[in-house]
């Protein structure tokens, strides 16, 4: 089973090649859009809104491409 994250915690995640450290805005579980990208998100295929640190761009992950920051 993926790992749950909330709110606030720190994770990383890989953005054309690089990696990518941000923030857990919200866990998505309905069908929306970020950036013109529809995200087909719901209860049983959950995703999370992050938004980099470095650009403070906003993206939505499947769980299992976003790993915790213990740093």
């Amino acid at each position: 089973m993926s790992e749950s994250f909330q709110k606030g915690d720190r994770v990383k995640w890989k953005s054309a090649g690089k990696e990518v450290i941000g923030e857990v805005e919200e866990k998505l579980t309905e069908p929306t859009d970020i950036k013109g990208h529809h995200v087909a998100a719901s209860d049983s295929n959950p995703e999370y809104r992050v938004k980099s640190e470095k650009t403070g761009s906003e993206a939505a992950h499947k769980p299992e491409s976003l790993e915790k920051v213990t740093e």
